[in-house]
C-alpha cells in the first residue's frame, strides 16, 4: 500500500510557542501494491521519528526530571555515574547527556533503535542493568513519555 502524507507545521500560541506537528493521511489517496505491510510500517517509523524530534531537549530533560523522582529523589535526574554538587549541574548533565545522544542516535542507533527516545533508554536506563536489581528501568521509557505527553 502506498499513501501519501502531507505534514503541516503549526506554531501553537503559548507560552513556550511549541511547534507542532502534524501528519495527515488521506485514505482515499491509497493505492493497494504488494506492500502494504511495509507501508504501515515506514508511516509508523516516520510518526515516532517526528514525534520524537519535536520534543525539544528542555522538554526531554523535565520529563526525565520527574520520571526519575523530581526532587525527592536520591539521585537527581538519575544522573549516578557523575559526582554532581548541586541540582543545576545535574541539570546541566542530562542535558548534555540528552544533546549528545541525539547525534549518537542520528550516527549509528537509528540502525538498531525505532526512535530516538528508545534509544536514549537503551543508554540512560537500560534493562538489566546492575545497578538496577528490582527490573524498574524496563519502566522508564513509558514513564518519560507519560510525562512529556503531560508537559503539553
Amino acid at each position: 500500500m502506498t499513501f501519501r502524507a502531507f505534514t503541516i507545521q503549526a506554531t501553537q500560541n503559548t507560552m513556550k510557542n511549541t511547534k507542532l506537528i502534524i501528519m495527515i493521511l488521506l485514505p482515499s489517496l491509497f493505492v493497494t501494491t504488494g506492500a502494504n505491510a511495509q507501508g504501515f510500517a515506514a508511516i509508523k517509523h516516520w510518526n515516532q521519528e517526528h514525534q520524537a524530534k519535536a520534543y525539544s531537549d528542555e522538554e526531554i530533560v523535565n520529563a526525565i526530571y520527574k520520571a526519575e523522582g523530581g526532587s525527592k529523589a536520591t539521585y537527581l535526574y538519575g544522573i549516578r555515574s557523575i559526582k554532581y554538587d548541586d541540582p543545576q549541574e545535574a541539570r546541566r548533565i542530562c542535558f548534555n547527556t540528552v544533546r549528545n545522544n541525539r547525534k549518537r542516535y542520528a550516527d549509528y542507533g537509528h540502525k538498531t533503535y525505532d526512535t530516538y527516545l528508545e534509544f536514549l533508554a537503551s543508554r540512560y536506563c537500560p534493562i538489566g542493568a546492575d545497578n538496577d536489581p528490582k527490573g524498574l528501568n524496563k519502566n522508564w521509557l513509558k514513564n518519560v513519555k507519560y510525562f512529556l505527553k503531560e508537559e503539553r
